[in-house]
């Protein structure tokens, strides 16, 4: 429970730390316009991938530009409370894996894909310390004030 937890924990911490460093380097449209120029010419960018970068990203970067930190600050954030563990460790993957597909792998990705399959195969014992679990015990515990009035 206590190494479930700390991967939990230490995968929310990664994702919030290329939250913060993408803005603090003023991450944007440019940003989402290199992805797409050199996902175009990649030959290890599969072509389906690559499709996608210029009919999706390319149509909108300034929208990508926003939401890729913010998506991954939200990642972080719900790890990081243990709020749906399971969907958003597997979020969490399915996000490393769409930067892997456009070949923009750095250092921590492996590591943040493996704490994210360990998330994801032992989300219950994941959760066992977070807001879930804290508010499901304190719904157990107090009886809703409807409840209260007829005790």
């Amino acid at each position: 429970m206590v190494l479930a937890t700390l991967a939990r924990v230490g995968l929310g911490a990664l994702w919030i730390t290329e939250a913060v460093l993408k803005w603090q380097a003023g991450f944007g449209r440019a940003d989402i316009l290199l992805v797409v120029s050199s996902t175009g010419r990649n030959p290890r960018v599969p072509d389906f991938y690559a499709f996608f970068t210029q009919n999706a990203l390319g149509a909108f970067p300034e929208l990508f530009g926003v939401v890729v930190p913010l998506i991954e600050f939200g990642l972080g954030v719900l790890l990081v409370l243990g709020v749906f563990t399971l969907p958003v460790a597997l979020a969490s993957a399915a996000e490393l894996i769409n930067y892997w597909f456009a070949d923009q792998l750095i250092t921590q990705y492996p590591i943040m894909m493996g704490l994210s399959v360990v998330v994801a195969t032992f989300s219950r014992a994941a959760s066992r310390v977070s807001l879930t679990e804290f508010v499901l015990r304190r719904a157990r515990r107090e009886p809703s004030a409807a409840v209260r009035r007829w005790l």
